[in-house]
């Protein structure tokens, strides 16, 4: 079941590793829906330091999975594969893709699309999926947060920062972050973030043992890794978790062991993208129902700093790795 779709699409393609500039518009096939997917019109695209770093060549495309980047959109469904049966042609979904974002259309597993909630634009709705997904897999998979326990987040005024901050407070969790100015920092209390460290002025290991009477915070989602790594061991309570999600910082770093036995602190990490479309729609349906409720009564918010033409995605691409955005950058495809 599908509607008339056109033969080709809009997309844009990494000509060649490198800079902002190697992302071309581009016409291409549009693709079908296979068994278990679902064939979306993007109207929205998010963009992601994943992205980026395909661009750059350094973030391999999962088997199967298409080579136009895009990790996350919002749309309408307008074909099923062979045995979906939850959605119909014309329901309004955002989903995780594992590629394929940046373009007029893309497919996706059906278990990775979820409904959008309600009062959100396309926009909003595309700038999700990404990062709440990949909070909720680290922070509450992956480091097990728990009722009663704190949270340090790295890059607070990040996609993942943002969303990061809002679903701890939102669940009665106490936050603490980091950002690199204090125009950062001061949009992270707004947020709702308890404590916010800025990292160029402060130490914030010190800091945070400061904040917390010396106890340090149960979990921490890092997103540097290098040398920061030791610096969070400092900053976690005993028992605590260091959950790596990027490695902004480098991918070695000096770690002391004699804390990590005496203290029973643990350090792990993980990344969505290889993970199994089952693993994936388990996440889906707890955001359903657990998270998705929060934005609809207003306690968790879109946070939107810049949007762009699908055609302008080069632009995109350079503001992200500038540093200078707040929260989420967002292509505008339909």
């Amino acid at each position: 079941m599908s509607a008339i779709l056109p033969p080709t699409m809009r997309a844009i393609e990494i000509t060649t590793p490198g800079e902002p500039d190697v992302l071309k518009p581009a016409e291409r096939p549009t693709p079908a829906a296979a068994r278990g997917e679902v064939l979306v019109q993007v109207l929205a695209a998010g963009v992601n330091r994943p992205d980026c770093l395909q661009r750059r060549g350094r973030y391999p495309v999962p088997p199967g999975a298409s080579d136009i980047p895009g990790l996350e959109v919002a749309g309408k469904i307008v074909a099923l594969g062979e045995g979906v049966t939850k959605w119909k042609v014309g329901d309004e979904v955002c989903a995780l893709l594992a590629g394929g974002g940046y373009a007029t259309y893309c497919n996706v597993p059906a278990e990775q699309c979820v409904r959008i909630p309600k009062g959100l634009t396309m926009i909003e709705a595309a700038s999700l999926p990404e990062t709440f997904f990949t909070v909720w897999s680290m922070v509450w998979g992956r480091g097990r947060l728990a009722e009663g326990e704190t949270l340090l987040v790295h890059g607070g005024s990040s996609g993942i920062g943002v969303t990061a901050i809002q679903m701890a407070k939102a669940l009665g969790h106490t936050v603490f972050v980091t950002a690199g100015t204090d125009e950062k920092c001061r949009a992270c209390l707004d947020l709702g973030a308890d404590h916010a460290i800025n990292y160029k002025t402060q130490d914030y290991a010190a800091e945070v043992k400061r904040l917390t009477g010396g106890k340090g915070v149960d979990v921490i989602l890092d997103m540097v890794a290098g040398d920061y790594v030791k610096r969070d061991i400092d900053a976690l309570a005993d028992d605590g978790r260091i959950v790596i999600l990027a490695l902004l910082g480098g991918w070695k770093g000096e770690v002391p062991f004699d804390p990590i036995l005496r203290r029973r602190l643990t350090i792990t990490g993980g990344t969505l993208r290889p993970r199994p479309v089952a693993f994936k729609g388990e996440i889906a349906r707890d955001l359903e129902n657990r998270i998705w409720p929060l934005i609809e009564s207003g306690r968790i918010r879109p946070v939107i700093h810049a949007t762009f033409p699908l055609d302008d995605a080069a632009k995109a691409h350079a503001l992200m790795e500038s540093g200078a955005h707040i929260g989420k950058i967002v292509l505008k495809v339909g």
